[in-house]
């Protein structure tokens, strides 16, 4: 029901918020470890709660109706079990981590759970997951340095803004269903071309909030190598969805974007040794 790899799109995210921290704040084994507790905990439990909120949109949608919970092979039951379960470990995390993060761990999770609803309601839900996304970097800053600053917010901007970039390029594989289901998303609402569109424009304010962290944090230039690369990877993403030949929309929406969040915490890793050498 909830894939693994679907997790590079935030964790590694996370762990560049915990490891910036980290240069300034110092870090520790137990905070590493609580970080991906958490992570675990928040992304798996957001999933369990989305397949119940749209477990009868997608049993009557052609392209999701084997998923576990419409084709019979989970009952509500147990999937409301195992998310909250993993709710649970979240906050039990968060609280453990400091007093902030325990104190902010419901409000993350509404905004998770709250997003399953969204496309119910506006065409701009793809920008929801992403502000849900966002969490992540702030969450994996504030576990280490137990307050706000500008820099993980900077960075929860880049991801909020990649996220709904590459969501608006999933939801046009359904665009047809969604419009007769009477729900809400960018290609609903604007059309495949102008999707494509907006879809750039996601990404490239993404790319410039990426630059704005670098420049914020005064990271080493090899952050900007790396930089390069990823809009390398973008560039090839959208090169590979097209108005008139949507049938790579799923490499485009799980391979380049498991790239970019690797290459993301490659690049502050490396940053951050190159300026400790």
């Amino acid at each position: 029901m909830v894939k693994f790899s679907h997790s590079v799109f935030a964790l590694p995210f996370a762990l560049s918020g915990a490891a910036l921290a980290a240069a300034r704040y110092g870090f520790t084994p137990r905070q590493g470890l609580l970080i991906v507790l958490a992570m675990v905990g928040a992304r798996n439990a957001a999933m369990g709660f989305n397949r119940l909120a749209d477990h009868e949109i997608d049993a009557r949608n052609p392209r999701t109706a084997g998923r576990e919970l419409p084709a019979g092979k989970l009952s509500r039951g147990a999937v409301w079990a195992f998310t909250l379960v993993l709710a649970a470990i979240f906050v039990a995390a968060a609280w453990s981590l400091n007093p902030l993060c325990g104190a902010l761990s419901p409000v993350a999770l509404a905004v998770v759970f709250g997003y399953s609803y969204t496309k119910r309601l506006t065409w701009a839900s793809h920008v929801v997951l992403g502000i849900a996304l966002a969490i992540a970097p702030v969450g994996g800053w504030i576990a280490v340095a137990g307050r706000f600053d500008l820099v993980p917010l900077l960075l929860a901007l880049a991801v909020a803004f990649w996220v709904a970039g590459f969501d608006t390029l999933y939801a046009l594989q359904d665009e047809a269903f969604d419009r007769s289901a009477g729900l809400h998303s960018i290609p609903v609402r604007f059309g495949t071309r102008q999707a494509l569109w907006i879809a750039r424009g996601f990404h490239a304010l993404a790319f410039l909030a990426m630059i704005a962290v670098g420049m914020e944090a005064a990271l080493h230039p090899v952050y900007f190598a790396g930089l390069a690369v990823i809009f390398g990877v973008l560039v090839w993403e959208h090169r590979l969805v097209r108005a008139e030949d949507l049938s790579q929309v799923g490499v485009a929406f799980l391979n380049a974007n498991a790239i970019i969040g690797v290459l993301y915490l490659g690049a502050v890793l490396a940053a951050l040794a190159a300026h400790r050498g």
